[in-house]
């Protein structure tokens, strides 16, 4: 069985493949280029209250990965997170997203973090479901904010207060 736990820097090669090929195929990122392993490192380097990062490993490989971190720099944000779940392709619709969620979220919740956000990118059938099984709830669509494969796409800003 798949398990969810923290990540390690061994487990950063497989959390960048699964992103990395939504760089290339999806749009669930509007990175347009793959980020280097540095980026990676800073999120699993940070120590302020409420950043998590967890892989989901099955058998030794990262088939997910789920990470809180910053909504913005101010002062006054600092009990807000937001939040990201990626999944390998052989990983999805089997309820691992939702179990990484849970995880995350009570995570988050015992550092005294007050609102989650999560943007999703349109359309995402998939991830739309599990924010709203997640208990998140939708706050506005920000239409054609972002432009990959020639194309203009919507974001949706989804809120969950703990």
């Amino acid at each position: 069985m798949t398990g969810v736990r923290p990540a390690t820097p061994a487990d950063l090669p497989g959390a960048a493949a699964i992103y990395d090929e939504q760089v290339r195929t999806g749009i669930s990122t509007f990175d347009l280029d793959p980020p280097p392993v540095a980026y990676w490192e800073h999120r699993l380097a940070s120590t302020e209250p409420g950043d998590h990062f967890l892989v989901a490993d099955d058998d030794g490989e990262i088939v997910g990965f789920a990470y809180s971190s910053a909504y913005r720099p101010r002062p006054g944000y600092r009990l807000t997170r937001e939040t990201s779940v990626y999944l390998s392709e052989r990983a999805r619709g089997q309820g691992l997203g939702r179990r990484m969620y849970d995880d995350l979220l009570a995570r988050v919740r015992d550092d005294g973090i007050h609102v989650v956000l999560a943007l999703v990118a349109l359309p995402n059938p998939a991830s739309v479901a599990l924010h709203e099984a997640c208990g998140f709830d939708h706050l506005g669509t920000m239409r054609e904010v972002g432009r990959k494969f020639d194309r203009w796409l919507d974001t949706a800003w989804y809120q969950k207060v703990l």
